[in-house]
C-alpha cells in the first residue's frame, strides 16, 4: 500500500501488522495450548466449507497466454501436500526459506501452506529478488529447504555468500527448465546440487520433483536423475499421448503429458469452453512434451507451444536456446529462441538475446560450426538485441513477450 498509494480500496482494509499488536500474551499462550491439545472438534464447533469448495482462485502466468483464474479446492492443494510430504520427507530441525510470492501456485502451496500445515519452520521474505535480506533471513533461521525459480536462482549464487546458504540440504527449482551450467555454479558455490522439480498451477502445482538419494542400511534409493523433473507424486497419475493421434504412448518415447490426480483442479474461473480443452475425462492436458522412463522418471523435452515447424520438420525452441547458450557460453537468461510466420518455411526462428553479448555478426562462424542441423540455425538476419530478456513476476521467461518482440522485427 505504501509503493502503490492510489491502489483502489475494495472496502474495510485489515492490516496484519495492526491486527497483530492487539493480541496480548496471554492469548497467544491461550491460543498455543489449545492448537496443542485441543482436538478440532473444539476448535471448530461447526463446519462450514466441504473439500471440494474453492480455496483460492490462482492465475496462470500468463507467459503464452491471457492470464486464467484457476479454481482450487481445499482437497486439490491438502492432496498436493501430502504427496509432496511422502516424498520430501521433511524432518524436525527444518526450516523452510520461503521466498516465492503466494500468487505463485509453487509459493501459495509449498511455500505457505506445505510448512504451516505440516508443522514446519519457517522464514518468510516477500521479494526473491532481494538477495542481501535473503541471504540474512536463511542465515540467522538456518534455513534447510529453499525452493525457487531458475531465474531467481541465478541471482542468488551471484549475490549470497556461501556462509548463508551453509544449512541447506535440499534445493529445489522449478517453474522453467534448471540448466546443468546454472546447477554446476549453484554447486560449486553453496556446495549442494539444486534438484528439478515440475508442476502447473491447474495441479495445484507439484506433479513431479526429484528428491536427495536415499541410503538405508546398505540399501540405496535413487530419488535424482540429472536432466529429469523427478517422479511424479504418489497421489499422481500419468500418461503419455500422441500429440495428434491422441494414442497411448509406453515404450518411453515422447509425447504429450497428461495428469490426474485428486490435485487437478475444479475448473477455470467463468470458463467453461477452456476447461473442457484442458479437462478430459478427469486428465488433465498439461500442454507439455515429455517422456517416461523405466523408472519413472519424467523428463520435459518442450512445450507443445515451444515448437516450430520449418520446412515440415519440428524444431524446439528449447533444444536450439540450449545449443545457442552451450556455444556462446552465455547463460539463460542471456539469450532465448522462438518463432514467427514465415512465408518461405511456414515459421521461422528468431534469436532473441542481450546487447551485452555482441552483434549476430560476431556470432555467425561459431553457429556455423555448430554441430546441429542447418534448419535449426537462424540466420544472421534472425537475432535481435535487447537490454533484458522479457519475464514475468515469478521469474520465469515471458513467452508472449518474447515472441511480440520478435515480430516486431518483421
Amino acid at each position: 500500500m505504501e509503493k502503490f498509494p492510489d491502489t483502489p480500496n475494495p472496502g474495510k482494509m485489515l492490516y496484519a501488522e495492526d491486527l497483530a499488536a492487539e493480541i496480548t500474551s496471554g492469548a497467544k499462550v491461550w491460543g498455543l495450548i489449545k492448537a496443542k491439545f485441543f482436538p478440532t472438534s473444539w476448535l471448530i464447533r461447526e463446519r462450514f466449507w466441504e473439500p471440494s469448495d474453492p480455496l483460492a482462485i490462482l492465475f496462470s502466468s500468463g507467459s503464452t497466454a491471457a492470464p486464467k483464474g484457476i479454481l482450487l479446492s481445499h482437497q486439490n492443494v491438502l492432496s498436493d501436500i501430502d504427496g509432496f510430504t511422502v516424498i520430501a520427507r521433511p524432518q524436525k530441525e527444518d526450516v523452510l526459506c520461503s521466498v516465492l510470492p503466494f500468487f505463485h501456485s509453487f509459493g501459495f502451496t509449498a511455500g505457505m501452506w506445505f510448512p504451516l500445515t505440516k508443522g514446519l519452520g519457517v522464514a518468510y521474505h516477500h521479494h526473491p529478488l532481494e538477495t542481501d535480506a535473503i541471504g540474512r533471513i536463511a542465515k540467522e533461521n538456518k534455513c534447510t529447504i529453499l525452493m525457487g525459480t531458475p531465474t531467481f536462482l541465478m541471482a542468488w549464487v551471484r549475490k549470497i555468500d556461501p556462509e548463508s546458504f551453509a544449512h541447506l540440504r535440499w534445493v529445489v527449482a522449478g517453474a522453467e527448465k534448471l540448466r546443468p551450467k546454472l546447477a554446476d555454479m549453484f554447486e560449486k558455490r553453496y556446495g549442494i546440487r539444486p534438484l528439478e522439480g515440475y508442476g502447473a498451477t491447474e495441479c495445484s502445482p507439484v506433479i513431479a520433483v526429484n528428491v536427495p538419494d536415499l541410503e538405508y542400511d546398505g540399501l540405496k534409493q535413487q530419488g535424482t536423475l540429472e536432466g529429469s523433473v523427478g517422479r511424479p507424486l504418489p497421489n499422481v497419475q500419468l500418461k503419455v499421448t500422441d500429440p495428434d493421434t491422441n494414442e497411448l504412448i509406453t515404450n518411453g518415447e515422447p509425447g504429450l503429458l497428461w495428469v490426474k490426480g485428486p490435485n487437478v483442479m475444479k475448473e477455470y474461473l467463468n470458463n467453461p469452453e477452456k476447461t473442457k480443452e484442458v479437462l478430459v475425462d478427469g486428465w488433465y492436458n498439461t500442454g507439455d512434451i515429455v517422456k517416461i522412463d523405466e523408472q519413472g522418471f519424467v523428463t520435459i523435452t518442450d512445450r507443445l507451444t515451444r515448437f516450430s515447424k520449418l520446412a515440415g520438420e519440428m524444431i524446439s525452441h528449447s533444444a536450439v536456446e540450449e545449443a545457442l547458450q552451450k556455444a556462446l557460453g552465455c547463460t539463460p537468461d542471456k539469450l532465448a529462441v522462438t518463432g514467427i510466420s514465415d512465408d518461405k518455411k511456414g515459421e521461422k526462428l528468431i534469436v532473441v538475446y542481450v546487447n551485452e553479448l555482441g552483434s549476430p555478426e560476431d556470432f555467425q562462424d561459431t553457429v556455423r560450426s555448430m554441430d546441429i542441423p542447418n534448419l535449426w540455425k537462424p540466420n544472421q538476419n534472425a537475432w535481435v538485441a535487447v537490454d533484458k530478456l522479457p519475464t514475468l513476476g515469478t521469474g520465469k521467461l515471458d513467452l508472449k513477450g518474447l515472441k511480440s518482440v520478435a515480430t516486431k522485427m518483421e
